[in-house]
């Protein structure tokens, strides 16, 4: 019988890959405390691999979490697809792993093969079903996916199905769109959360997956939740409840992070000659 670990490498290519060279790694200082990222989609043409692996290098933590959709597995039934760079990204997983960095995996709708596999450590990254995570100045962040309070998800799979089918057109036009952009000299710009923002419909759902999930939140006693899903960065107060959505790597490349002294701040990737060489700029930033 194969072990826990022998089957998810058999899930997810590249997890039990050997070691490659770590002198790319990050400096023994951490520059942030934590880093959330989720809805990678590793597996799809749509993942922003090259980006992501940037932001890792440049951005070492002591702790990261993983929250859910990295490995986008509705897609990789369709159709197979996983090049070098999807690989790297989950070496430097494992690296940040083996390096001390505590690395905690919550798997979401799109790789949910994983959640069988809660509980247990593969190269160093737990897997958990869901996690708590404790800032600086002890504020209790309930780390989840978010697809359970997803109606469409929980009660129609198939029209999530249908919508992730949209998605992934949407996607494909997208890049086609940015080679021009890049071409004429404009920075990358998201068709997909362009149409979200003027879909009215769409809005609402947003609006009322934010308040579900802040709700659960408080109900549970936390302080404030990180969660994906929605490829939305998102922080605001709902409630009381510190609402956080780290947003994703398909569309809008930004990420979490949590400082030294427990500020939180939402950051998102930017080549280093568009920020004088931060490689990221703020979206927002909460007091800790």
């Amino acid at each position: 019988m194969r072990t826990a670990f022998e089957a998810f490498g058999a899930l997810v290519p590249g997890f039990d890959a050997p070691p490659v060279d770590d002198r790319d790694d990050e400096p023994r200082r951490a520059r942030y405390r934590s880093i959330f990222i989720s809805d990678l989609h590793l597996g799809t043409p749509g993942c922003q691999a090259g980006p992501l692996l940037d932001f890792l290098k440049s951005h070492p933590s002591d702790h990261l979490y993983l929250v859910g959709d990295i490995v986008d597995g509705w897609q990789l039934r369709k159709r197979w697809f996983w090049p070098q760079s999807h690989n790297d990204v989950v070496q430097k997983l494992l690296r940040r792993a083996r390096k001390g960095c505590k690395v905690v995996y919550v798997p979401g709708n799109h790789d949910e093969f994983a959640r069988q596999f809660g509980g247990h450590h593969f190269g160093g990254i737990e897997v958990m079903t869901e996690a708590v995570h404790v800032t600086a100045t002890g504020q209790r962040l309930w780390i989840i996916h978010g697809d359970h309070f997803d109606g469409v998800v929980q009660c129609a799979k198939w029209l999530a199905h249908l919508g992730d089918t949209l998605y992934e057109f949407t996607l494909r036009l997208n890049r086609h769109l940015n080679v021009l952009r890049g071409r004429l000299g404009l920075p990358y710009w998201s068709l997909s959360a362009y149409l979200k923002q003027k879909v009215k419909k769409a809005l609402n759902y947003v609006t009322d997956f934010e308040a579900a999930v802040a709700h659960e939140a408080r109900r549970r006693g936390h302080q404030g939740v990180v969660c994906g899903h929605i490829h939305r960065a998102e922080m605001r107060s709902i409630g009381g409840v510190l609402y956080c959505n780290d947003g994703d790597w398909v569309e809008s490349r930004t990420a979490l992070v949590e400082h030294h002294d427990g500020r939180l701040e939402l950051v998102e990737w930017r080549p280093a000659a568009e920020t004088a060489g931060a490689g990221h700029r703020s979206l927002m930033e909460a007091a800790a």
